[in-house]
C-alpha cells in the first residue's frame, strides 16, 4: 500500500536520524533483528524506580526476578531454583537460587546480589516500600539461598517478587543506575532517547526449564537483536506495520483491526483480557455514601450494552462478573450480585428504600479514553431509566485524576486497570484510593487473605473478598477488554502477553 511522504519521513525520524538508518535496520532483519514499535519512549530503564508498562516491556528482556507469572498469573520460579520453604509460623521464607547463572558482565549470580537488589527495591519502589513495612530481615544463607523474615504474614510476597524486583549485580547497585546489567536473554547495547533502545542476544544466558507459559518456562534468544522504537502516534504504528517497517506494533486501535488484517505484510493479534473497565463510586462523601444507592447503581446498569458501545465488536471484549477473567487462578463467581442486563425495577426499589430525593449523580468520564466516554453515555441512560438524575461530566483525563482526589467533587468516575498478579493489589481495595473503600467486613476479609500461606487458602480468602466487594458495592465492573497489536508476516513463535516479550520469537527470513 502506498504511503504519503509525510508518513515515510515520520517513520524514518522515529527509527533513527535519517531514512538511511531505517533502511539499514530493515536490512538487518534478515540477520535476525526484530524491530518493535512501542507506544513511546521509556522514561528510564530503571524498572525499580519507574515500573510503567513500557519500562517493564523492555526491561524484562534484560533483567529477571526471583519469580515470574505463569499462564494463570501464579508466581513460579525464575531466578529462584524452586518455590520457597516456609517456616511453621509462615514468617520465614527460604528461597533457593539457581546456580550457574551469569550477569551480562560475566560475573556470577549469587545470594549477595539478591539481598542487595531487594534492599534497593524496598527503598525506591512503591510496592517494595509496602513489603519493607512487613520485612524484619533479608539475609544470605550461603551463596545460593536467601532467607526473608517477616514481622507478620504477608500473602502477596511472591507476587511482589515477580514484578519489578529485578536482580542486579551487587557491585553495580547505586541510587541512580548508570549501568543496566542483568541476567536476561538480552543485554543492553545502546539507547538513543526518542530513537531506539537496542538489545542484543546474551550468549551466556542460562534459561530456566519448562514449557513456555506466559512469562514462565524456557527462554531462548532466537533473534540476535531487538530494537524498540518509540512511536507515540497509534496511526503511525499502524502505517509502519503494514508497510513492513516494523515486525511488531503494540497497542493498536481496534478500528485498525480490519486494515491490518487485509494488508499483505502483517496480521492483527488479539491479547484477551488485557484489562477491565470499572465505574468507581465515592464512599466518603456525597450521594453514594449510602450502600443502598451504590447497589442501585449496580442493579440499574447493563454491562453488555456498555461494552458493546465502547468496543463495537465482541471480538474485543467480554462480559464477566468475576473481577478476574476466566483462565486466571483468581476467577470466581463467589458473591456475584446485581450484575447483568440491568434491572430498573430492582434499582428503583433500592432507590426508594434509600430515600433518594432526586439529587444529581455526578458521573465523571473522559474522551481521552474514548471507551470511557462511551461507557458513560450508556450508563447515564440506564441510570436515568432506573430513576437517578445524572450529571454526566466529560473532562480531560488530567482534570479527572485531579478531581477524583477531592471527595467533594464527584460520585462516580470511569477508569480501567490491568489484572495484577495478586488480587489485594487491585487499586480499589486500597483504603486511600479515590473512592475510599473502607469497611469492617473488607478489613476482616483482607486480613484473612494476608494470613494465608498456601494457594488454596489464598483462593478461599479471595472468594470471600469478592463476596464482600459485591455487597459493599465500591465499584461496578463493566467488563474485560482485549488488546490489539500487530505482527509482521513471517515472524513466528510470538505469544501474546500483557507486557509483550520477544524471547522464543523467530524473525522473518
Amino acid at each position: 500500500m502506498k504511503k504519503s511522504a509525510l508518513v515515510l519521513m515520520t517513520l524514518a525520524a522515529l527509527a533513527g536520524t535519517s531514512s538511511l538508518a531505517l533502511t539499514k535496520a530493515n536490512a538487518q532483519a534478515g540477520d535476525g533483528v526484530l524491530t518493535v514499535a512501542t507506544i513511546g519512549e521509556p522514561p528510564s530503564l530503571d524498572v525499580m524506580q519507574t515500573p510503567t508498562d513500557i519500562v517493564l516491556t523492555i526491561d524484562q528482556h534484560i533483567f529477571e526476578t526471583l519469580y515470574t507469572y505463569d499462564a494463570e498469573w501464579k508466581s513460579v520460579p525464575l531466578l529462584a531454583a524452586s518455590m520457597p520453604t516456609l517456616s511453621e509460623d509462615g514468617l520465614a521464607y527460604k528461597i533457593p537460587l539457581r546456580e550457574g547463572v551469569k550477569f551480562h558482565d560475566g560475573s556470577d549470580f549469587d545470594a549477595k546480589d539478591v539481598t542487595a537488589s531487594l534492599k534497593r527495591w524496598m527503598t525506591i519502589n512503591s510496592k517494595g516500600k509496602q513489603v519493607a513495612g512487613v520485612v524484619e530481615s533479608i539475609a544470605e544463607d550461603g551463596d545460593h539461598a536467601v532467607v526473608i523474615k517477616l514481622k507478620s504474614r504477608y500473602a502477596p510476597l511472591l507476587a511482589t517478587l515477580s514484578q519489578a524486583s529485578v536482580i542486579l549485580p551487587s557491585e553495580k547497585i547505586a541510587d541512580t543506575l548508570t549501568e543496566f546489567v542483568g541476567t536476561g536473554p538480552y543485554s543492553l547495547k545502546e539507547r538513543k532517547p526518542d530513537q531506539y533502545t537496542q538489545l542484543v542476544r546474551f550468549d551466556g544466558y542460562k534459561s530456566p526449564e519448562g514449557t513456555p507459559s506466559n512469562y514462565a518456562g524456557k527462554r531462548e534468544a532466537i533473534a540476535k537483536e531487538i530494537r524498540f522504537v518509540p512511536v507515540p502516534d497509534a496511526n503511525t504504528r499502524v502505517e509502519g506495520l503494514i508497510s513492513g517497517q516494523f515486525d511488531f506494533a503494540d497497542s493498536l486501535p481496534v478500528s485498525a483491526y480490519e486494515r491490518v488484517e487485509k494488508s499483505s505484510n502483517a496480521k492483527p493479534v488479539i491479547f484477551k483480557n488485557a484489562g477491565w473497565a470499572s465505574m468507581n463510586m465515592n464512599m466518603k462523601e456525597g450521594l453514594l455514601v449510602k450502600k443502598e444507592l451504590r447497589q442501585a447503581v449496580q442493579a440499574a446498569l447493563n454491562a453488555s450494552d456498555m461494552m458493546l458501545a465502547a468496543f463495537s465488536d465482541d471480538r474485543f471484549f467480554s462480559v464477566d462478573a468475576s473481577i478476574f477473567p476466566e483462565g486466571s487462578f483468581w476467577h470466581t463467581e463467589a458473591g456475584v450480585a446485581r450484575y447483568g442486563e440491568g434491572d430498573p425495577e430492582a434499582a428503583a426499589k433500592l432507590l426508594k428504600a434509600a430515600g433518594y430525593d432526586g439529587q444529581p449523580l455526578r458521573l465523571m468520564t473522559s474522551r481521552q479514553y474514548e471507551f470511557h466516554y462511551k461507557i458513560g453515555e450508556v450508563a447515564k441512560a440506564y441510570l436515568e431509566a432506573a430513576g437517578f438524575k445524572v450529571d454526566l461530566q466529560v473532562v480531560d483525563w488530567a482534570t479527572l485524576t485531579t478531581r477524583r482526589a477531592d471527595a467533594k467533587q464527584w460520585d462516580i468516575f470511569i477508569t480501567h486497570s490491568n489484572f495484577p498478579g495478586d488480587p489485594t493489589t487491585i487499586n480499589t481495595i486500597t483504603d486511600t484510593y479515590p473512592g475510599w473503600y473502607v469497611s469492617d467486613q473488607k478489613t476482616k476479609a483482607v486480613a484473612t487473605y494476608m494470613d494465608a500461606t498456601t494457594d488454596d487458602a489464598k483462593k478461599t480468602a479471595w472468594d470471600a473478598i469478592q463476596t464482600v466487594i459485591y455487597d459493599d458495592a465500591p465499584l461496578y465492573k463493566v467488563g474485560n477488554f482485549n488488546g490489539v497489536s500487530g505482527l509482521a508476516n513471517g515472524v513466528s513463535g510470538y505469544e501474546p502477553t500483557y507486557w509483550p516479550h520477544f524471547w522464543n520469537v523467530s524473525p522473518k527470513k
